[in-house]
C-alpha cells in the first residue's frame, strides 16, 4: 500500500484504494461464513428432525426383554430369514455337508423330526428315504464328479453333534419364536451331559413362548431322563397335554406326532409308578395319534390284564 502524500486528491484516491481493499476482504471473509451458518442450520434442523423420528423408537428397544440384541433389533423382521438359513446350517453340519443345494432334485428337508430321531425310528426311517435325493448319475461327467463330493447319507456322531450348537444359539437369538430350535438344542445339550446348560436354554424359549408343549415336553424329558425327578417330569408333561389340547384339538391339521410323543412318555411312567389305570388313559390318547394304534392296543390289553391280577402278582 502506498503512503499517503501532502496532495489531498492523492490522500483522497489512496482511501478509496484502502475501502476498496477492505471491502473486498469483508466480502472474501463473509461469504463463506455465511454459507457455514446456513450448513449449521440445515444440520441442526436435520438432526431435530431425525431426533424426534427416533425418539419414540429409542424408548420402545430400551423396553425390549434382554433377548433383543442390537443385531436383532437392527434386522427387524427379515431376520427370521437369517434365523432360518442358521438352521438350516446346523443342519447341513449335521449331515456332515450331504445337503441338497439348488441344483439337486429334491428340496432341503423341511420336517426338523430326524435332528433328534432314534436311529430306526419311523422318523429316522422316513428322513432316510427323503434325503436319497441324488438319484443314479445322469452322465460320466456327473458319476466322475462325485468322486470330489460328499455321497453318503451321515449323521454326526461321537459328541461331534455339538458342532451345530452355535447355528442353533444364533438362529434361536435372531428369531426366539421358532420353538424346535430350543427343543433340538437342549436334547444335544442333554446328550452331551449339559442338562443345566439345557434347562437354562428351554427355559429361556419358555419365555419367548408361554405356553409351548413341545418346548414343556423335551422340559419333561430333561426331568426324568437326567435328573431322575418323577414327579416334575410327571407335572410339566400334564402341563404340556393341557397345552396341546388348548392349542391343537381345534386344529385342522393337529400336531399329532406331539400328542403322541406326550401319552406314550406319561403312560410309560405312570405305569411304572404302578398307576395302571392312568397308564391305560394315557395308552388311549396316543392311539388315537399313532400311526400304529394296533400295537398300543395290545399294550391297553395286557394294562388291563394286569389290573385283574392281585396285588402280589402286579409286583411281578
Amino acid at each position: 500500500m502506498e503512503r499517503a502524500t501532502g496532495d489531498p486528491r492523492t490522500r483522497q484516491a489512496s482511501f478509496l484504494t484502502i475501502a476498496d481493499q477492505i471491502e473486498r476482504r469483508i466480502v472474501v471473509v463473509e461469504k463463506p461464513r455465511l454459507k457455514d451458518i446456513l450448513l449449521l442450520l440445515l444440520l441442526a434442523c436435520g438432526a431435530f428432525s431425525l431426533a424426534t423420528f427416533l425418539q419414540p423408537r429409542a424408548t420402545s428397544w430400551s423396553k425390549r426383554a434382554d433377548a433383543d440384541s442390537t443385531l436383532k433389533v437392527l434386522l427387524g423382521d427379515g431376520r427370521r430369514l437369517f434365523a432360518d438359513a442358521f438352521f438350516e446350517k446346523a443342519d447341513v453340519y449335521f449331515h456332515s455337508g450331504y445337503y441338497p443345494s439348488i441344483f439337486d432334485r429334491r428340496p432341503p428337508p423341511k420336517d426338523t423330526r430326524h435332528l433328534t430321531a432314534e436311529e430306526g425310528s419311523p422318523a429316522d426311517d422316513a428322513h432316510d428315504k427323503a434325503m436319497n435325493f441324488l438319484g443314479p448319475p445322469k452322465d460320466w461327467v456327473e458319476r466322475f464328479g462325485r468322486h470330489f463330493r460328499i455321497t453318503q447319507h451321515t449323521h454326526l456322531a461321537g459328541g461331534n453333534e455339538r458342532e451345530i450348537l452355535p447355528w442353533l444359539r444364533l438362529s434361536a437369538e435372531l428369531d426366539p419364536q421358532r420353538v424346535d430350535t430350543y427343543t433340538v438344542a437342549a436334547y444335544w445339550l442333554r446328550n452331551q451331559g449339559k442338562a443345566d446348560e439345557a434347562e437354562r436354554f428351554l427355559r429361556e424359549g419358555l419365555r419367548a413362548n408361554p405356553g409351548s408343549y413341545e418346548i414343556l415336553f423335551e422340559l419333561g424329558c430333561l426331568y426324568s431322563e437326567n435328573y431322575h425327578d418323577i414327579d416334575r417330569a410327571r407335572n410339566v408333561w400334564e402341563l404340556a397335554l393341557r397345552k396341546w389340547q388348548e392349542q391343537q384339538s381345534t386344529q385342522k391339521e393337529p400336531d399329532l406326532f406331539s400328542l403322541s410323543n406326550i401319552s406314550i412318555h406319561l403312560a410309560s411312567l405312570e405305569e411304572s409308578s404302578g398307576h395302571l389305570d392312568r397308564a391305560i388313559i394315557y395308552l388311549e390318547y396316543a392311539k388315537k395319534a399313532s400311526p400304529h394304534p394296533d400295537a398300543l392296543q395290545k399294550q391297553i390289553d395286557e394294562l388291563k390284564e394286569k389290573q385283574k391280577a392281585t396285588p402280589d402278582q402286579r409286583k411281578n
